[in-house]
């Protein structure tokens, strides 16, 4: 049972509850998360830039900021630069232009396939280069009943071809995903590799850093002038030009296409859905870093500056929709006017849909002339006859040990936390090391938290009493945006109890919770009056309440109960949970803070002053309940049922791995008194760490205790 079982360390057995909420509360849930994120891009979007009005303003803070974007793509701190291995594997000769196939190594073992255009003949002097970064265009043939990937490259080399054609060296890389070895850009899409966020990791920044590490290859080439280095590429390709730019400064000119937009429109504009519009629902993960530090894309653009950039973008295009580059162009451009550089920032727009025209490439060529030639001419094209994809292919087979379809799991490791052996070493190595954790927890995974609480506004939302049993509910505003309930049960005898236990539910739970009350509270509960009541468990809660005085109380964070938007698992769940990561939060890292938004809730009811206060929580609001705890000083007792083993699992919070798991986070709560109760004694393992370190300060205060399915 929900409120009784923890305390008599009995298990109920499970009883599945349809759900119970009504059509007009899922459209309210709908209508509150909407609503939520409009205000968020409304607060990140108008203070983007804002602060800097002099030179001198944003030249002091750029270097922090390019360190941030750096964290926010996975390369704080950079990777080591490895030997980039790189395998020339043929030649293509043309009668303008020599194609050289290659691969180098980024990471160990992270295979980039690439070609290497160069005109021909090839200049004395060294020649412009440009980095052609490729969208989402790849080539698939069946050969021998096999399905051949022969990457993106080839769907793009009209690019490449142009521009050797012109003098300039051109090096095109496959994406990460849509190359001759497919790799993986929908981890949180449709993958549910939801631990993405946990880590920190975006295939953003594989991408980013695949880049980098062209330039570097580039570098030992003795006929490219490193001097005059520009890239463009179109959609995700336009996305990677400005991570690329404004990550690395060895990059001169740029010209992304069609690959950005400012936050509202991500979140809010250009997807025709009911609900998740915005169009980051259209969009892999591949063109977003994890924005711990609530940036809006202008502040990418910003960076670029007051090197040359041309954003080129369609007029109909509903994938990067015009007011979002627009509004983006306009704060962007404030930062080259502080060089007197805007002449260096301009805006490309031609008419079309989110296609590949001859206006966006000849606009790019003419300002890569402009730029890296000095070269004002007016630039044509020709017809193209593209080369067979045969004749390019790159690798005759996967090479042996190759991690691109798995790179996930190695460029972003999680924390190892090694305690010292000895106990007294422990015991004055862990104030320390808590000191450290905790300042992580606030400054990287919680970083999305309101700087301000906003006022509460609490209001009474129900007092009713039936047989003895009192309900009381209270409404309250979490965050600006986001209102929830928050229950109270008690004896209709009892005016001050002895004990107030805070369950924080799931669905399951909320289910419970209303089947343990019934329809004389469905008022309250916002739930039908058809709700079915189990008599047994009133009477069990009953009894308890006279006895002993106590009062359980329950918050449904969002998304759960009365203001649930979309079921587990659905695609707008899905969409909805990928937003959450675009504006510095996860869901389960806000769900936290409702908690702790509720806990000040009950310190507010007359009634409740100086009792104390248990938590409570089951399975991944468990977690939530313990990482909530940690922000509270009154909390006399956690009991937490069966919670997650690792944060790759869950609660998802932003970052969190980075630093620190779940035995490390259980450790933090020492000595508060907690229970965990786990199946069986394998289960119980998950916590020797924690355990062993309570061993070391001397403490008694966590327990596990077995009960069993």
């Amino acid at each position: 049972m929900q409120f009784l079982g923890f305390m008599l360390l009995i298990l109920a057995s499970v009883v599945c509850f349809p759900s119970i909420t009504k059509a007009d509360d899922l459209s309210r849930g709908e209508a509150m998360i909407e609503n939520y994120f409009r205000k968020q891009a409304k607060v990140i979007g108008e203070s983007c830039l804002a602060e800097y009005k002099t030179k001198a303003e944003w030249e002091k803070a750029k270097p922090e900021l390019r360190r941030q974007l750096h964290e926010m793509l996975g390369l704080y701190p950079m990777p080591p630069k490895t030997d980039l291995k790189t395998v020339i594997s043929g030649k293509v000769e043309t009668p303008k232009y020599t194609v050289e196939k290659l691969s180098f190594q980024s990471f160990p073992n992270l295979h980039v396939i690439a070609h290497l255009y160069l005109p021909k003949p090839l200049p004395k002097e060294k020649v412009p280069v440009v980095i052609y970064v490729c969208g989402h265009g790849n080539i698939v043939k069946k050969i021998d009943g096999q399905n051949v990937s022969f990457g993106s490259k080839n769907y793009y080399q009209k690019h490449p071809a142009w521009l050797a054609e012109h003098g300039y060296a051109c090096l095109i890389l496959d994406t990460l995903q849509l190359s001759e070895i497919p790799g993986i850009h929908h981890g949180t899409h449709n993958l549910g590799m939801w631990w993405w966020h946990t880590l920190g990791y975006t295939p953003a920044g594989i991408e980013c850093w695949n880049g980098m590490r062209a330039l570097d290859y580039l570098e030992t080439r003795p006929e490219i002038d490193m001097k005059r280095v520009g890239v463009t590429g179109r959609s995700g390709g336009g996305a990677y030009s400005w991570w690329l730019t404004a990550a690395d400064e060895r990059i001169t000119c740029a010209i992304p296409v069609a690959g950005i937009a400012d936050l509202q429109a991500h979140l809010n504009e250009g997807y025709p859905g009911r609900l998740a519009k915005g169009v980051i629902t259209g969009h892999c993960d591949c063109m977003f870093m994890v924005n711990t530090y609530r940036w809006d894309f202008a502040m990418v653009a910003a960076l670029c500056a007051p090197r040359p950039v041309l954003l080129g973008n369609s007029d109909n295009d509903n994938i990067f929709p015009v007011p979002g580059y627009r509004r983006l162009a306009e704060k962007a451009r404030k930062i080259y006017d502080l060089y007197g550089a805007s002449e260096k920032f301009q805006l490309l727009e031609t008419t079309g849909a989110h296609i590949d025209t001859p206006e966006l490439r000849l606009g790019a060529f003419r300002w890569l002339n402009k730029w890296l030639k000095n070269d004002p001419a007016p630039v044509t094209e020709n017809k193209f006859e593209p080369l067979p994809v045969e004749q390019l292919k790159v690798l005759d087979k996967t090479p042996e040990g190759a991690i691109n379809a798995t790179i996930h799991e190695y460029f972003i490791k999680p924390a190892i936390i090694d305690m010292p052996r000895s106990p007294a070493v422990a015991k004055e190595w862990w104030p320390g090391e808590k000191e450290k954790l905790e300042t992580a927890l606030r400054e990287k995974v919680f970083h999305g938290w309101p700087t301000k609480a906003p006022a509460l506004n609490l209001k009474a939302a129900g007092d009713r009493t039936h047989q003895a049993v009192r309900l009381r509910a209270w409404d309250f505003t979490s965050e600006d945006g986001i209102d929830l309930r928050l229950w109270l049960m008690t004896a209709a005898s009892v005016e001050k109890p002895s004990l107030v236990v805070l369950n924080v539910l799931d669905e399951t739970g909320w289910a419970e919770w209303c089947a343990d009350l019934g329809p004389e509270f469905s008022e309250a509960l916002l739930v039908d009056k058809t709700l079915k009541r189990d008599d047994l468990k009133f009477k069990q809660n009953q009894r308890v309440l006279e006895r002993q005085k106590w009062a359980f109380a329950a918050i449904c964070p969002r998304g759960i109960g009365p203001t649930k938007w979309a079921e587990p698992g659905s695609s707008v769940d899905i969409q909805m949970r990928r937003r959450h990561a675009l504006v510095g939060q996860t869901l389960d890292g806000q769900r936290v803070w409702d908690v702790h938004r509720g806990l000040e809730v009950l310190r507010q009811v007359g009634d409740l002053k100086s009792v104390p206060l248990w938590l409570q929580g089951k399975q991944d609001l468990a977690g939530v309940a313990l990482y909530a705890s940690l922000f509270e000083n009154d909390i006399a007792r956690l009991d937490l049922w069966n919670p997650p083993a690792t944060h790759r699992t869950g609660p998802i919070l932003l970052n969190v791995q980075r630093y620190l798991d779940m035995p490390q986070a259980m450790a933090l709560a020492i000595p508060r008194q907690v229970r965990i109760y786990v199946k069986n004694a394998e289960e119980a393992k998950t916590w020797d760490w924690t355990m062993q370190l309570q061993k070391s300060l001397g403490q008694e205060s966590l327990k596990i205790r077995v009960v069993g399915d």
